[in-house]
């Protein structure tokens, strides 16, 4: 009774369900002795291995069956493998995508200035970081029309210094943002004072010219300084280099009338610069420049001073007169090299005239000394008879370029000489004026009176 209750248990654990009251069906046996005997001698649950026809069964796959497809069915290794998978995954996106805004904000916050402290730093963008080109210019339907003069600043270095003043974060970013807007074309030189709260945008604004950014400096250039002392001061109030100044002088390209009868290969085969074209056009006056400014922009600003204070009457003047603008400008230079003041400006401009009309030297020393501008004093003995152009001592007729740049009152004295008869003129040594004489024995007397130091 036990064994057919261990049988019927047994059946029951292994998948074959005994009915109620009636004797359970066991599998069929072979009928090979044999064979009954090693079915007999096997386990329980091996017997169950064996189908109702004496083979051996196959479980679902068609594999053969085994014990395992009996045992209760847990879940697989790879199952909760795949739900902790799953999980770590989830956690991996949650933090990406904190660590994600985290940088969007850090990235928002430096571009458009956002939670900054208030504070203004100035940066100097030198020339040397700007590089000019031609490129083709086209019209709007694509068509090459010509060319224009390009100039790119170095981004790397612009980002260099916005970073060392605190007003970006990442460099890496404010460059990309200038590449997208080409911020590099609408830059220009100078010296600027920008402040922390400006964002990317503005930053690039405030580094042009005329956008209240650039600093400035006023200088004022008196009457009578020559090209190279006005570039000098120049250089000292921090508007451009020197050479920068003297290079430009002499190779760029004003759009100036007046500027377009000097020829500058004349003056190379005289020995002379270039640059000394511009000598003479500079209009003295007081002027307000940007730092760092880029040096045709500071030599236009005396040109247009010049080109505007050069009045309808003065050109009518100019016409009537028979000479041409160069002449009356060399002239007017002399002029306010040697007068002493205002009244003696039409007076000194007579006599310069008479002695041109008449072949004579001029004989002013202030053509003498002009190239030689370390020279205090009056002239030496060896200037006096030295072979040059500006040596009027010993050549008749103008000097080559004008020695200095004349205020507006040489100039209207140029265009406008006294009448008279006068060809000398001395430095009264008590009153600091000078005197005029109609013949060389009186000049002669007077100036045996004076002590020249000479």
């Amino acid at each position: 009774m036990s064994d057919d209750f261990e049988k019927q248990y047994e059946l029951y654990e292994g998948g074959v369900q005994a009915n109620p009251g009636e004797q359970p069906e066991l599998p069929l046996q072979k009928a090979e002795s044999g064979a009954s005997r090693e079915h007999e001698s096997t386990n329980p649950v091996d017997r169950l291995l064996i189908d109702r026809t004496g083979e051996e069964a196959v479980n679902y796959t068609g594999d053969e069956e085994s014990e395992r497809d009996y045992r209760p069915i847990r879940q697989s290794h790879e199952y909760r493998s795949g739900c902790l998978g799953g999980l770590m995954y989830f956690l991996f996106i949650i933090c990406l995508s904190v660590v994600l805004a985290c940088l969007g904000w850090m990235a928002a916050s430096d571009m458009l200035a956002l939670n900054k402290k208030d504070f203004s730093a100035t940066i100097t963008l030198p020339m040397n970081i700007f590089e000019t080109e031609t490129v083709a210019k086209y019209d709007e339907d694509g068509r090459v029309v010509g060319t224009e003069r390009v100039t790119h600043a170095d981004m790397d270095y612009v980002a260099d210094a916005l970073k060392d003043a605190g007003l970006i974060e990442y460099k890496w970013l404010f460059k990309a943002f200038c590449r997208l807007s080409h911020a590099d074309t609408k830059i220009s030189p100078g010296e600027y004072e920008l402040k922390s709260s400006y964002d990317y945008r503005a930053l690039i604004q405030h580094m042009t010219p005329f956008s209240g950014g650039a600093l400035t400096v006023t200088v004022t250039f008196p009457e009578g300084l020559n090209m190279r002392q006005m570039f000098l001061l120049l250089e000292e109030n921090g508007v451009s280099d020197y050479d920068e100044l003297m290079e430009a002088a002499a190779n760029y390209r004003f759009n100036y009338s007046f500027l377009e009868d000097i020829d500058p290969e004349e003056l190379e085969q005289l020995g002379l610069d270039r640059s000394a074209r511009l000598e003479g056009y500079l209009f003295p006056n007081t002027y307000e420049f940007y730092v760092n400014m880029q040096p045709a922009s500071a030599i236009n600003k005396f040109l247009e001073t010049y080109y505007y204070s050069f009045d309808e009457e003065m050109q009518q003047q100019l016409e009537a007169s028979g000479r041409d603008m160069q002449e009356v400008v060399i002239i007017a230079s002399m002029i306010e090299k040697e007068a002493a003041n205002d009244e003696e400006r039409a007076l000194i401009a007579s006599v310069i005239y008479n002695r041109l009309n008449s072949g004579m030297p001029l004989g002013i020393d202030a053509t003498i000394l002009y190239v030689h501008p370390e020279h205090e004093g009056a002239p030496t003995a060896d200037m006096l008879v030295e072979d040059s152009p500006y040596n009027t001592r010993d050549r008749i007729g103008l000097p080559p370029t004008p020695i200095c740049n004349p205020g507006l009152a040489s100039l209207r004295a140029a265009l406008n000489p006294a009448a008279t008869n006068y060809y000398y003129y001395a430095l009264d040594m008590e009153t600091g004026t000078h005197r005029f004489f109609t013949n060389a024995n009186e000049f002669n007397a007077f100036v045996n009176t004076q002590d020249y130091g000479g």
